[in-house]
């Protein structure tokens, strides 16, 4: 599907909807909302790119292979869990700090770190599946 019209409006629409995946992402746990869902909502977002644009140009939107993000993010999970550990707390416990940036506090917990964690592995897993298939679907 190579219209002019889904390659015009594709950008805007992607850009919007990773906007709105982070917005979801850091929704978080007091509303609904999380890792899981910022995730697909970005890998959406990818997913109508490579529609409009192919696969080729995903890969280079991106940057990296999307299982090294999806790595990313599962190492910053875990690490956020063991975090709890070197704390002397039992795993996955939140733990919260509170730095000052310009006189603002403003705090900090690993439950957002885990958050970010489970983004990115959405993101690369879901993205990687998607490139594959649509990799398939032209040759």
């Amino acid at each position: 599907m190579n219209t002019l019209i889904l390659r015009t409006v594709a950008p805007p629409i992607t850009a919007l909807m990773l906007v709105f995946s982070v917005f979801v992402l850091l929704r978080g746990h007091n509303e609904p909302g999380g890792g899981f869902i910022g995730g697909l909502i970005a890998a959406s977002a990818l997913a109508i790119y490579g529609i409009a644009y192919g696969v080729s140009a995903v890969r280079r939107a991106i940057r990296f292979h999307p299982m090294s993000i999806a790595g990313f993010g599962l190492l910053l999970s875990t690490l956020s869990g063991f975090v709890s550990l070197f704390a002397g707390v039992p795993f996955m416990t939140g733990l919260w700090i509170y730095p000052s940036f310009f006189g603002v506090e403003v705090p900090l917990a690993t439950v957002i770190s885990f958050d970010i964690g489970v983004y990115f592995v959405v993101v690369g897993s879901i993205a990687s599946i998607a490139l594959a298939l649509e990799e398939r679907e032209t040759d």
